[in-house]
């Protein structure tokens, strides 16, 4: 598969209306809008409402889109549902600023899939095995060009096996210290029951998407101990014995980043 050469023009002066990551094109294109709009009524209008029923509780989506412009949505990771759940859960006018982190060797591994990802997904090809830091540095120049993004990542970096949390990697708290992008809590609910690592199909049921509390940049230890604590309170269950140690008096820094702003 063509690599993307991301230090050209097409990396450095992104246009804020683009309406998908612009991977293939510097233009408007209205293919990926309406794609768009087609796979976001299909999952909250089908899959997410019949199939699998899916419930928001936690801080509401409209009020976050109108206080952070520029957001890092980080989750826990157990399913191939994940990224979809989350995006069904937000409001479809949202998607235009919407994209997501995902697995090169995967969502861009054939013709299908990359035109799937590209745009229905709106995501972003990370390489697991990318030792250039290529990847890092398109998602810093989209947090940094871009007056509204909304950015998905499991800082896991892989699914569970056993649908408890595990330790996160750094990345997560390099996009946001650099670029100054506040992180938005999300824990899934009932996605490793439904769709366990290794399962070709979801099994229908109920999956809930808690949105937590927004946390400032800060460090990776301080981000994923805070995020265990916030996980504990709605299931004691989620961390295995060895990560449950830290893990009490759950308090959130206060958020002095600029990205903060009302429009």
């Amino acid at each position: 598969m063509k690599d993307w050469n991301y230090e050209n023009e097409q990396w450095t002066q992104l246009p804020t209306y683009l309406k998908h990551l612009p991977l293939f094109t510097r233009n408007f294109d209205l293919t990926s809008l309406f794609f768009r709009m087609l796979w976001s009524f299909y999952l909250q209008q089908f899959v997410f409402k019949f199939y699998i029923r899916l419930r928001t509780t936690g801080q509401s989506f409209h009020d976050l889109y109108k206080q952070y412009p520029r957001l890092l949505i980080i989750s826990n990771h157990s399913s191939h549902l994940d990224a979809t759940s989350i995006a069904a859960a937000i409001p479809k006018r949202y998607w235009m600023f919407l994209y997501i982190a995902a697995a090169k060797d995967y969502f861009f591994s054939n013709p299908f899939f990359t035109f799937f990802s590209k745009h229905c997904l709106g995501a972003i090809p990370i390489d697991r095995k990318d030792r250039k830091g290529e990847a890092i540095n398109l998602i810093l120049r989209l947090l940094t060009k871009l007056d509204r993004i909304w950015l998905i990542l499991f800082p896991e970096g892989t699914r569970s096996k056993d649908g408890k949390v595990h330790e996160f990697k750094r990345g997560v708290s390099i996009f946001a210290e650099r670029t100054q992008t506040p992180i938005l809590f999300l824990y899934l609910d009932g996605n490793m029951r439904l769709m366990p690592k290794g399962a070709k199909w979801a099994k229908p049921g109920v999956l809930t998407v808690h949105v937590g509390p927004v946390h400032p940049p800060g460090p990776i230890q301080e981000v994923y101990g805070n995020y265990k604590k916030w996980v504990l309170t709605i299931n004691p269950n989620a961390l295995s014995e060895e990560l449950n140690e830290g893990a009490e008096d759950f308090h959130i820094p206060e958020d002095k980043s600029d990205n903060n702003t009302k429009d």
